[in-house]
Protein backbone atom coordinates (compact mmCIF):
# COMPACT_ATOMS: atom_id res chain seq x y z
CA UNK A 1 0.00 0.00 0.00
CA UNK A 2 1.30 3.48 -0.83
CA UNK A 3 0.21 6.94 0.35
CA UNK A 4 -1.01 9.54 -2.13
CA UNK A 5 -0.12 13.30 -1.90
CA UNK A 6 -3.43 14.09 -0.24
CA UNK A 7 -2.87 11.71 2.60
CA UNK A 8 -5.13 8.94 1.35
CA UNK A 9 -4.17 5.41 0.60
CA UNK A 10 -4.52 3.33 -2.54
CA UNK A 11 -4.63 -0.43 -3.02
CA UNK A 12 -1.56 -1.67 -4.82
CA UNK A 13 -2.67 -3.20 -8.14
CA UNK A 14 -2.29 -6.93 -8.39
CA UNK A 15 0.94 -7.96 -9.95
CA UNK A 16 -0.74 -10.83 -11.84
CA UNK A 17 -4.14 -10.93 -13.46
CA UNK A 18 -5.84 -14.23 -13.99
CA UNK A 19 -6.96 -15.00 -17.56
CA UNK A 20 -9.35 -17.62 -18.89
CA UNK A 21 -8.24 -21.13 -18.10
CA UNK A 22 -7.26 -22.74 -21.45
CA UNK A 23 -8.75 -26.05 -20.32
CA UNK A 24 -12.10 -24.39 -19.69
CA UNK A 25 -11.91 -22.69 -23.10
CA UNK A 26 -11.27 -26.04 -24.82
CA UNK A 27 -14.22 -27.64 -23.04
CA UNK A 28 -16.40 -24.66 -23.96
CA UNK A 29 -15.46 -24.91 -27.63
CA UNK A 30 -16.12 -28.64 -27.80
CA UNK A 31 -19.40 -28.23 -25.92
CA UNK A 32 -20.44 -25.54 -28.38
CA UNK A 33 -19.64 -27.78 -31.32
CA UNK A 34 -21.53 -30.68 -29.71
CA UNK A 35 -24.64 -28.53 -29.21
CA UNK A 36 -24.38 -27.21 -32.77
CA UNK A 37 -23.98 -30.73 -34.19
CA UNK A 38 -26.91 -32.05 -32.16
CA UNK A 39 -29.41 -29.38 -33.17
CA UNK A 40 -28.27 -28.92 -36.78
CA UNK A 41 -28.67 -32.63 -37.54
CA UNK A 42 -32.18 -33.13 -36.23
CA UNK A 43 -34.91 -34.48 -38.50
CA UNK A 44 -38.41 -35.87 -38.05
CA UNK A 45 -38.91 -39.61 -38.36
CA UNK A 46 -42.21 -39.98 -40.18
CA UNK A 47 -43.02 -43.41 -38.75
CA UNK A 48 -42.61 -42.43 -35.09
CA UNK A 49 -43.30 -38.69 -35.43
CA UNK A 50 -40.26 -37.95 -33.25
CA UNK A 51 -37.25 -35.74 -33.76
CA UNK A 52 -34.13 -37.85 -34.29
CA UNK A 53 -30.39 -37.23 -34.62
CA UNK A 54 -29.04 -38.34 -38.02
CA UNK A 55 -25.93 -36.83 -39.58
CA UNK A 56 -27.12 -34.93 -42.65
CA UNK A 57 -23.91 -35.82 -44.48
CA UNK A 58 -24.84 -39.52 -44.32
CA UNK A 59 -27.04 -40.41 -47.28
CA UNK A 60 -29.33 -43.41 -47.67
CA UNK A 61 -26.93 -44.77 -50.30
CA UNK A 62 -24.05 -44.44 -47.83
CA UNK A 63 -26.05 -46.43 -45.30
CA UNK A 64 -26.83 -49.12 -47.85
CA UNK A 65 -23.15 -49.40 -48.79
CA UNK A 66 -22.12 -49.73 -45.15
CA UNK A 67 -24.83 -52.35 -44.59
CA UNK A 68 -23.74 -54.36 -47.63
CA UNK A 69 -20.09 -54.23 -46.57
CA UNK A 70 -20.93 -55.42 -43.05
CA UNK A 71 -23.18 -58.17 -44.44
CA UNK A 72 -20.48 -59.50 -46.77
CA UNK A 73 -17.97 -59.56 -43.92
CA UNK A 74 -20.40 -61.47 -41.69
CA UNK A 75 -21.14 -64.06 -44.38
CA UNK A 76 -17.41 -64.58 -44.88
CA UNK A 77 -16.98 -65.32 -41.19
CA UNK A 78 -20.25 -67.17 -40.52
CA UNK A 79 -21.63 -70.22 -42.31
CA UNK A 80 -25.02 -69.82 -44.02
CA UNK A 81 -27.08 -72.98 -44.32
CA UNK A 82 -28.07 -74.42 -47.69
CA UNK A 83 -30.53 -71.90 -49.23
CA UNK A 84 -32.60 -74.85 -50.42
CA UNK A 85 -32.96 -76.29 -46.92
CA UNK A 86 -36.39 -76.28 -45.30
CA UNK A 87 -35.49 -73.72 -42.63
CA UNK A 88 -33.96 -71.32 -45.19
CA UNK A 89 -37.07 -71.53 -47.36
CA UNK A 90 -39.37 -70.98 -44.38
CA UNK A 91 -37.42 -67.93 -43.20
CA UNK A 92 -37.39 -66.43 -46.71
CA UNK A 93 -41.15 -66.96 -46.96
CA UNK A 94 -41.71 -65.11 -43.67
CA UNK A 95 -39.41 -62.29 -44.81
CA UNK A 96 -41.25 -61.93 -48.12
CA UNK A 97 -44.59 -61.58 -46.37
CA UNK A 98 -43.23 -58.95 -43.98
CA UNK A 99 -41.45 -56.97 -46.70
CA UNK A 100 -44.61 -56.89 -48.83
CA UNK A 101 -46.41 -55.03 -46.02
CA UNK A 102 -43.71 -52.42 -45.37
CA UNK A 103 -45.24 -49.68 -47.59
CA UNK A 104 -48.73 -50.04 -46.08
CA UNK A 105 -47.56 -50.16 -42.49
CA UNK A 106 -45.14 -47.25 -42.91
CA UNK A 107 -47.90 -45.17 -44.49
CA UNK A 108 -50.39 -46.04 -41.74
CA UNK A 109 -47.96 -45.25 -38.91
CA UNK A 110 -46.84 -42.00 -40.58
CA UNK A 111 -50.46 -40.94 -41.01
CA UNK A 112 -50.96 -41.28 -37.25
CA UNK A 113 -48.43 -38.43 -36.85
CA UNK A 114 -49.70 -36.40 -39.81
CA UNK A 115 -46.55 -37.21 -41.76
CA UNK A 116 -46.05 -38.32 -45.35
CA UNK A 117 -44.98 -41.94 -45.70
CA UNK A 118 -41.20 -42.40 -46.08
CA UNK A 119 -40.08 -43.86 -49.39
CA UNK A 120 -36.38 -44.61 -48.95
CA UNK A 121 -37.00 -48.32 -48.16
CA UNK A 122 -38.22 -48.78 -51.74
CA UNK A 123 -34.56 -48.74 -52.73
CA UNK A 124 -33.64 -51.55 -50.34
CA UNK A 125 -32.15 -54.65 -51.95
CA UNK A 126 -33.62 -57.21 -49.62
CA UNK A 127 -31.75 -60.44 -48.94
CA UNK A 128 -32.08 -62.99 -46.15
CA UNK A 129 -29.81 -65.85 -45.10
CA UNK A 130 -29.99 -68.37 -42.28
CA UNK A 131 -26.70 -68.74 -40.41
CA UNK A 132 -25.67 -71.87 -38.54
CA UNK A 133 -25.10 -70.75 -34.96
CA UNK A 134 -26.34 -71.41 -31.43
CA UNK A 135 -27.20 -67.73 -31.05
CA UNK A 136 -30.91 -67.01 -30.59
CA UNK A 137 -30.65 -63.90 -32.69
CA UNK A 138 -31.39 -62.18 -36.00
CA UNK A 139 -30.52 -58.86 -37.64
CA UNK A 140 -31.43 -56.57 -40.52
CA UNK A 141 -28.79 -54.11 -41.73
CA UNK A 142 -29.39 -50.80 -43.54
CA UNK A 143 -30.41 -51.60 -47.10
CA UNK A 144 -32.35 -54.74 -46.18
CA UNK A 145 -29.62 -57.35 -45.69
CA UNK A 146 -30.98 -59.85 -43.14
CA UNK A 147 -29.91 -62.99 -41.33
CA UNK A 148 -31.52 -65.37 -38.85
CA UNK A 149 -29.38 -67.63 -36.64
CA UNK A 150 -30.49 -71.23 -36.29
CA UNK A 151 -30.34 -70.89 -32.50
CA UNK A 152 -33.47 -68.73 -32.73
CA UNK A 153 -35.57 -71.53 -34.22
CA UNK A 154 -36.14 -73.61 -31.05
CA UNK A 155 -36.88 -70.45 -29.04
CA UNK A 156 -39.34 -69.05 -31.58
CA UNK A 157 -41.03 -72.47 -31.99
CA UNK A 158 -43.46 -71.24 -34.67
CA UNK A 159 -43.64 -68.93 -37.68
CA UNK A 160 -45.72 -66.32 -35.83
CA UNK A 161 -43.04 -65.77 -33.22
CA UNK A 162 -40.31 -65.87 -35.85
CA UNK A 163 -42.19 -63.16 -37.78
CA UNK A 164 -42.32 -60.97 -34.66
CA UNK A 165 -38.51 -61.18 -34.29
CA UNK A 166 -37.87 -60.59 -37.98
CA UNK A 167 -40.35 -57.71 -38.07
CA UNK A 168 -38.51 -56.16 -35.12
CA UNK A 169 -35.19 -56.39 -36.98
CA UNK A 170 -36.68 -54.97 -40.20
CA UNK A 171 -38.04 -52.07 -38.15
CA UNK A 172 -34.52 -51.11 -37.02
CA UNK A 173 -33.56 -50.64 -40.69
CA UNK A 174 -36.77 -48.77 -41.55
CA UNK A 175 -36.29 -46.37 -38.62
CA UNK A 176 -32.62 -45.75 -39.52
CA UNK A 177 -31.47 -46.72 -36.06
CA UNK A 178 -28.01 -47.53 -37.39
CA UNK A 179 -27.58 -43.98 -38.68
CA UNK A 180 -28.79 -42.61 -35.35
CA UNK A 181 -26.24 -44.72 -33.46
CA UNK A 182 -23.48 -43.43 -35.73
CA UNK A 183 -24.44 -39.84 -34.90
CA UNK A 184 -24.48 -40.66 -31.19
CA UNK A 185 -21.03 -42.21 -31.48
CA UNK A 186 -19.77 -39.03 -33.11
CA UNK A 187 -21.06 -37.01 -30.16
CA UNK A 188 -19.34 -39.46 -27.80
CA UNK A 189 -16.07 -39.02 -29.69
CA UNK A 190 -16.40 -35.26 -29.38
CA UNK A 191 -16.76 -35.70 -25.62
CA UNK A 192 -13.74 -37.98 -25.44
CA UNK A 193 -11.62 -35.54 -27.46
CA UNK A 194 -12.72 -32.68 -25.23
CA UNK A 195 -11.72 -34.59 -22.13
CA UNK A 196 -8.35 -35.60 -23.52
CA UNK A 197 -7.40 -32.18 -24.93
CA UNK A 198 -8.54 -30.30 -21.83
CA UNK A 199 -6.11 -32.27 -19.69
CA UNK A 200 -8.62 -34.34 -17.71
CA UNK A 201 -7.09 -37.37 -16.06
CA UNK A 202 -8.34 -40.80 -17.24
CA UNK A 203 -10.53 -41.28 -14.18
CA UNK A 204 -12.36 -38.00 -14.78
CA UNK A 205 -12.85 -38.88 -18.45
CA UNK A 206 -14.20 -42.28 -17.50
CA UNK A 207 -16.67 -40.76 -15.06
CA UNK A 208 -17.98 -38.30 -17.66
CA UNK A 209 -18.36 -40.98 -20.34
CA UNK A 210 -20.13 -43.26 -17.86
CA UNK A 211 -22.56 -40.45 -17.02
CA UNK A 212 -23.19 -39.88 -20.72
CA UNK A 213 -23.75 -43.60 -21.23
CA UNK A 214 -26.23 -44.06 -18.39
CA UNK A 215 -27.94 -40.72 -18.93
CA UNK A 216 -28.13 -40.58 -22.73
CA UNK A 217 -26.77 -43.49 -24.79
CA UNK A 218 -28.36 -46.43 -22.96
CA UNK A 219 -31.82 -44.85 -22.62
CA UNK A 220 -31.65 -43.96 -26.32
CA UNK A 221 -30.78 -47.58 -27.20
CA UNK A 222 -33.70 -48.88 -25.12
CA UNK A 223 -35.97 -46.42 -26.89
CA UNK A 224 -34.83 -47.86 -30.23
CA UNK A 225 -35.75 -51.35 -29.05
CA UNK A 226 -39.20 -50.21 -27.94
CA UNK A 227 -39.80 -48.45 -31.26
CA UNK A 228 -38.71 -51.54 -33.19
CA UNK A 229 -41.01 -53.70 -31.06
CA UNK A 230 -44.00 -51.57 -32.04
CA UNK A 231 -43.24 -51.25 -35.75
CA UNK A 232 -42.23 -54.91 -35.97
CA UNK A 233 -45.42 -56.04 -34.25
CA UNK A 234 -47.54 -54.03 -36.69
CA UNK A 235 -45.61 -55.51 -39.62
CA UNK A 236 -46.13 -59.06 -38.38
CA UNK A 237 -49.84 -58.43 -37.79
CA UNK A 238 -50.34 -56.82 -41.20
CA UNK A 239 -48.60 -59.80 -42.82
CA UNK A 240 -51.25 -62.12 -41.30
CA UNK A 241 -49.10 -63.47 -38.46
CA UNK A 242 -50.54 -63.67 -34.95
CA UNK A 243 -49.08 -60.79 -32.87
CA UNK A 244 -50.25 -62.47 -29.66
CA UNK A 245 -47.34 -64.90 -30.03
CA UNK A 246 -44.99 -62.03 -29.13
CA UNK A 247 -45.69 -62.37 -25.40
CA UNK A 248 -44.87 -66.08 -25.00
CA UNK A 249 -41.91 -65.52 -27.34
CA UNK A 250 -40.30 -63.01 -24.98
CA UNK A 251 -41.09 -65.22 -22.03
CA UNK A 252 -39.14 -68.00 -23.75
CA UNK A 253 -36.35 -65.57 -24.65
CA UNK A 254 -36.05 -64.66 -20.98
CA UNK A 255 -35.92 -68.33 -20.01
CA UNK A 256 -33.31 -69.03 -22.69
CA UNK A 257 -31.06 -66.33 -21.22
CA UNK A 258 -31.36 -67.97 -17.81
CA UNK A 259 -32.81 -64.82 -16.29
CA UNK A 260 -29.33 -63.29 -16.25
CA UNK A 261 -30.25 -59.99 -17.88
CA UNK A 262 -28.49 -56.93 -16.38
CA UNK A 263 -30.53 -54.22 -14.65
CA UNK A 264 -32.49 -52.23 -17.19
CA UNK A 265 -30.73 -48.93 -16.45
CA UNK A 266 -27.38 -50.47 -17.47
CA UNK A 267 -28.67 -52.32 -20.55
CA UNK A 268 -29.26 -51.44 -24.19
CA UNK A 269 -32.53 -53.42 -24.07
CA UNK A 270 -35.64 -53.14 -21.91
CA UNK A 271 -35.91 -55.99 -19.41
CA UNK A 272 -38.30 -58.79 -20.40
CA UNK A 273 -41.01 -57.63 -18.01
CA UNK A 274 -41.01 -54.11 -19.42
CA UNK A 275 -40.98 -55.44 -22.96
CA UNK A 276 -43.87 -57.85 -22.39
CA UNK A 277 -45.97 -55.16 -20.70
CA UNK A 278 -45.37 -52.83 -23.64
CA UNK A 279 -46.30 -55.52 -26.17
CA UNK A 280 -49.48 -56.29 -24.26
CA UNK A 281 -50.44 -52.62 -24.34
CA UNK A 282 -49.88 -52.61 -28.12
CA UNK A 283 -51.95 -55.76 -28.74
CA UNK A 284 -55.29 -54.02 -29.50
CA UNK A 285 -53.57 -51.87 -32.10
CA UNK A 286 -51.76 -54.88 -33.58
CA UNK A 287 -54.98 -56.85 -33.86
CA UNK A 288 -56.60 -53.86 -35.55
CA UNK A 289 -53.70 -53.77 -38.06
CA UNK A 290 -54.18 -57.49 -38.68
CA UNK A 291 -57.84 -57.03 -39.43
CA UNK A 292 -57.15 -53.99 -41.58
CA UNK A 293 -54.24 -55.22 -43.70
CA UNK A 294 -54.33 -59.03 -43.62
CA UNK A 295 -56.03 -60.04 -46.86
CA UNK A 296 -56.07 -63.83 -46.91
Amino acid sequence: MRRDPFGGSQQQPSARRRGINPRFLILLLFAGYGVYYYFSNQSIDAVTGESVLIDKSLSIEDEKSLGLQAYQEILQQERPVDPNSQIAQQVRSIAQRLIAKVPEVEAALAAEHNQAAPTFSRGFEWEVNVIQSEQANAFCLPGGKMAVYTGLVPVAQNENAMAVVMGHEIAHALLRHGAQRMAQQKLSQVGQMAGAMSGMDPQQQQMIMAAMGYGYLLPYARKHETQADEVGLMLAAAACFDPRESVPLWERMSEASGGQAPPEFSSTHPNPGTRIANLQSLMPKALEYRQRFCKQ
